[in-house]
């Protein structure tokens, strides 16, 4: 008996468990595999509670920093701090694209940094 001849019988035994119930459990799915990616501006610190939001929502972001960055470079930093802490609590992933953009993603996507090694 092969492989794929296990797999079926395993399939089929589980299968004839659960004919006589009345609802099928279905884990989480995304509707429709679409990942929402939002552009936003960074304009003061406060506009920080805005973007943890919308990462935990599960968004993708673009985010714009030549505003805050050009304003006050501390307050920038505290910004950026805050946000690294932010994705590492919910394993998201963050990357400084240019000196103008950060990109920061929830935990089901990761940015790819070119070949490790």
């Amino acid at each position: 008996m092969g492989i794929k001849e296990k797999f079926m019988e395993r399939f089929k035994a589980k299968e004839e468990v659960e004919e006589g119930e009345d609802f099928v459990e279905v884990g989480p799915t995304e509707e429709g595999g679409k990942i929402s990616v939002r552009v936003e501006s960074l304009k003061n610190y406060a506009d920080i509670e805005k973007v943890q939001g919308l990462v935990r929502e599960g968004n993708v972001i673009f985010l714009k920093i030549r505003d805050l960055r050009e304003k006050d470079m501390s307050e920038l930093k505290r910004a950026v701090e805050k946000l690294k802490k932010t994705c590492t609590a919910m394993n998201g992933d963050m990357v400084g694209v240019d000196e103008d953009f950060l990109v920061i993603t929830p935990k089901f996507a990761k940015i790819y940094r070119g070949k490790a090694g």
